[in-house]
């Protein structure tokens, strides 16, 4: 299954560049299409604005000639081709020829993207050109250089990852946690186009919807309103376990297409002062209305709860792009003095939220503190396996907290379903609205309940590691005399 996907995936993705070489190409089966090279430095010429040397002809030695020119540039760009070689790549092995176009994938379009967020996520940056150089120190250079780019590539993963996030983070709990299942809802999807796009999506009657309705109309606007090539399928996303690779480079088109959005500084700052002004506001109607429903009832300080979220989220949808754009190094002071007020309002209408929360009626109080704290679970990030000993533990700790968690599944769920909505007057205890989020909220906690097998399988890889560290280090306890052994040792851990 993901080997399908990410052949899919990837061949759409290199069409959707092809389409830029002058002349045109495009490839019909990547494992046979690679094998000639020809089409390998079409694309490399197209991403890298370089001509590169090639055989014209396709016999055999050229198409191998074609590969080696096309793997010796990548070389110099000083990208690692761990058992990539030409003669795999001739006989068109899958993992292999998956493998070399993550790896182009990942250098020309999502790390060069990730670079103009280097400074506004405090990441790492660095040249990727770096001049082949055969002496010595050149090579200890290249060496050092190769590690950087390693930690690097976490650091870009993690950018595209933050900037997901806060193109998601404007329209409430839409959590985006990996590029995993937590893209399989196609919430996320919608959110970044309504981000970008204001106006495109409703993501409210979306929340009501299938996961695969909500793919699949993700990836028609996409493809329609922002010219964004359709690289998936809801039946790629909406699975136990998406491919990783293909939404990230999927995830990367949104990002390419918010950065050739960029609007002139001018413009940027009178919608940057507009914004300003509608905050000001927002804050000024918030804090009258906290005033005025001090001494109400729940019922009625959720209606006016409700009213003031319905016209909050009309009245933001024209300034979603400057709320959510960046500057290509760092955000100008007043873009920064924006967003932290954007950051203060929805801190006090979450703030607002929770309060009301807390005055819900018994048992529904329970119910609402127990979805919180399921929510925050899954929204927590997983532990780095880096460190295998420390995930270890930390594996442990979140299995134990998430079954004493569902053991109280099933009950939440027969008290929520047999609730009696009305007091002794038949009026209604609770907004119907707030009963439904509840019971939607519950049901996605179902698919929840497979967590557990995730958490356990990589309980069980760190544990391993771990192990594994554990056995060479005993190996390794012994005394090197000289530099040169110090060294291997050192190279070897």
């Amino acid at each position: 299954q993901r080997e399908r996907t990410q052949k899919k995936t990837f061949t759409s993705w290199i069409n959707s560049i092809l389409a830029k070489h002058t002349p045109p190409s495009v490839i019909s089966d990547l494992y046979t299409d690679v094998r000639q090279g020809h089409l390998l430095l079409d694309l490399l010429e197209v991403l890298s604005g370089q001509h590169l040397p090639r055989e014209k002809g396709f016999n055999t030695f050229q198409c191998r000639s074609n590969i080696e020119n096309a793997l010796t540039f990548l070389k110099s760009r000083s990208l690692k081709l761990i058992n990539i070689h030409v003669a795999d790549i001739i006989e068109g092995k899958p993992s292999i020829v998956l493998g070399l176009i993550w790896t182009i994938i990942f250098h020309f379009h999502i790390e060069e993207l990730a670079q103009t967020l280097a400074c506004t996520y405090n990441q790492p940056s660095l040249d990727c050109s770096s001049a082949v150089d055969s002496s010595p120190k050149a090579s200890r250079s290249v060496k050092k250089s190769a590690k950087i780019k390693e930690r690097w590539k976490i650091s870009a993963t993690k950018a595209l990852l933050l900037w997901a996030k806060e193109q998601c983070s404007l329209h409430g709990s839409i959590n985006v946690t990996d590029f995993k299942s937590s893209w399989r809802s196609g919430l996320p999807f919608l959110a970044i186009i309504q981000t970008l796009q204001p106006g495109l999506v409703d993501l409210e009657k979306a929340k009501a919807r299938s996961n695969k309705e909500n793919l699949k109309e993700a990836f028609r606007i996409a493809e329609l309103e922002l010219n964004i090539p359709r690289l998936l399928e809801p039946e790629d996303v909406d699975i136990m376990n998406p491919d990783e690779k293909s939404i990230m480079t999927y995830v990367a088109q949104f990002l390419q297409y918010s950065k050739n959005s960029h609007e002139s500084e001018e413009d940027m700052q009178e919608k940057v002062r507009d914004a300003m002004s509608w905050l000001a506001a927002q804050e000024e109607k918030l804090a009258k209305l906290l005033i005025n429903t001090e001494n109400e009832a729940y019922y009625q300080k959720y209606k006016e709860m409700m009213s003031f979220m319905e016209a909050f989220n009309q009245e933001k949808k024209p300034f979603l792009p400057v709320l959510s754009s960046r500057s290509e190094a760092r955000l100008r002071e007043s873009q920064q003095q924006m967003r932290e007020e954007w950051d203060k309002l929805i801190s006090q209408i979450n703030e607002w939220k929770a309060k009301l929360d807390q005055m819900l009626p018994s048992p529904l109080d329970n119910i609402e503190a127990w979805l919180q704290e399921v929510e925050h679970l899954q929204s927590e990030d997983l532990p780095d396996l880096q460190d295998p000993f420390k995930a270890m533990f930390v594996f442990r700790e979140i299995i134990v907290i998430f079954k004493g968690l569902m053991d109280c599944f099933d009950s939440h769920l027969d008290t929520l379903q047999s609730f009696k909505n009305e007091d002794e007057k038949n009026m209604p205890l609770v907004f119907p609205e707030k009963l439904e989020e509840m019971k939607r909220r519950l049901f996605s906690n179902i698919h929840f309940t497979n967590y557990n097998t995730f958490l356990e399988y990589h309980y069980g890889l760190c544990s391993a590691i771990a192990n594994e560290v554990m056995l060479k280090l005993n190996i390794w306890d012994m005394k090197y005399g000289t530099k040169e052994s110090v060294e291997s040792l050192l190279e070897n851990w």
